[in-house]
């Protein structure tokens, strides 16, 4: 990636972040409450010594977890980018990891020049609960009929108004998206729902696992999903799963 430096000598640098978002309530920087932007931001005035704004391709919910979250810094750091990855990983809480770090253009934006995410979600299947899997897993006790599942993700995907996923959203709000993928796949703890668009609205992802697992427990046919994206009506879709079962697994740009 090609580099430069600002006039008023800043370097831009693009951070890969891990983090387990249980203890948190999201990405956004709140007064009085902890999330990840504050913990990020500490670290990096702790080493470079600037209060300097740390910008993530997006803002993921309270108790929403990360392994690729991308955000970017300007900052006068003259050391290399690993250098600051250690200082930065040296600086934060366990719960929270600078997995690389790399210097981008002074125009780099996190936010604005993501082209896709995707998101994984994270259901635990078995007769009883597992203490390891709690703080990131859903738990069904019974396997979901997977076959109707991935007939109902192969509905979803392309270019559409996902209005009936969003949590909340006003007249005007543009809801369209598209949904590059939405699969269905065996994980270790039973199941993960992987989903990669252009963009996400709020809970949009928390909302078609669920619909996908309501498909999967039987309560409602693979078709379902079409007249739920027709509606345009959040009430006319299945409740969003909790937090703590989702990821944002990576950025590409």
């Amino acid at each position: 990636m090609s580099t430069d430096v600002a006039a008023d000598g800043r370097r831009t640098f693009k951070l890969t972040l891990a983090y387990d978002g249980a203890a948190y309530q999201g990405w956004q920087r709140q007064p009085g409450r902890a999330t990840i932007q504050e913990r990020v931001e500490a670290a990096v005035c702790a080493v470079t010594g600037e209060q300097a704004a740390v910008h993530a391709s997006g803002r993921t919910d309270a108790g929403v977890h990360a392994l690729g979250q991308v955000a970017h810094v300007r900052a006068r750091w003259r050391l290399p980018p690993e250098t600051l990855l250690r200082a930065l990983n040296a600086n934060l809480p366990e719960d929270v990891a600078v997995r690389r770090a790399e210097e981008a253009p002074a125009a780099f934006h996190a936010r604005r020049d993501a082209r896709r995410k995707t998101y994984f979600y994270q259901v635990y299947v078995g007769p009883d609960r597992h203490p390891f899997w709690r703080r990131f897993a859903l738990h069904l006790r019974r396997p979901p009929d997977v076959r109707a599942m991935r007939a109902a993700a192969a509905m979803l995907t392309g270019r559409r108004d996902f209005r009936s996923f969003v949590a909340h959203a006003g007249a005007r709000e543009d809801t369209v998206r598209t949904l590059y993928f939405l699969r269905v796949l065996d994980a270790r703890c039973g199941l993960r729902i992987f989903a990669c668009a252009d963009g996400f609205l709020q809970h949009m992802v928390r909302a078609l696992a669920g619909t996908l697992l309501q498909v999967g427990a039987g309560r409602a046919p693979p078709a379902a999903v079409r007249e739920i994206l027709a509606a345009r009506d959040r009430g006319a879709a299945p409740a969003s799963l909790p937090p703590h079962g989702l990821f944002l697994w990576r950025v590409d740009y």
